[in-house]
């Protein structure tokens, strides 16, 4: 093989490469599977969507379709709105969007809703129940709620 095709066989196999690599996922070792509060961040969202306490999950990193298992019902106030999570939560995941979301609703005033998608828009997350929305600033996202109390409680408070 004379240089000029050594040279293109190695740089076709370091495009090759690289182009494996930057389409891949990482790896992890079973101690570093991501948890799904990982998973949130890896998709621009913050972490405190999920309540504390998650007890695993599954994703297809091909069609982004998730299911977040919690150890029972989770549910808390933070201000006018009252919100629950079921023992399954599924939906889809991409960049900055969860959509067909089940399993996690809002009562707002007498009302429970289902909360069908989020998305990240910017510095805003924005809730849709389908016939409405509503946006917040991500800082009011920095702490993950606990269940049964929410975001302002002592570790005896929460169930």
């Amino acid at each position: 093989m004379d240089s000029a095709t050594l040279l293109k066989f190695l740089i076709s196999l370091a495009a090759t490469l690289y182009l494996i690599l930057i389409h891949s996922n990482p790896a992890y070792s079973d101690d570093e599977h991501p948890t799904p509060y990982d998973v949130l961040q890896n998709y621009y969202f913050p972490v405190s969507l999920l309540p504390e306490g998650v007890i695993g999950y599954e994703l297809n990193n091909t069609t982004g379709k998730f299911t977040v298992y919690l150890n029972d019902i989770c549910s808390f106030s933070e201000g006018i709105y009252k919100l629950k999570y079921e023992r399954t939560v599924k939906g889809y995941i991409s960049k900055g969007k969860l959509s067909s979301l089940e399993g996690v609703s809002v009562k707002f005033f007498y009302v429970w809703m289902n909360i069908v998608e989020i998305l990240r828009r910017g510095n805003d997350i924005e809730f849709s129940v389908g016939v409405g929305k509503a946006e917040f600033p991500i800082e009011y996202f920095v702490k993950s709620p606990q269940c049964g109390c929410g975001l302002n409680c002592s570790r005896r408070q929460a169930r």
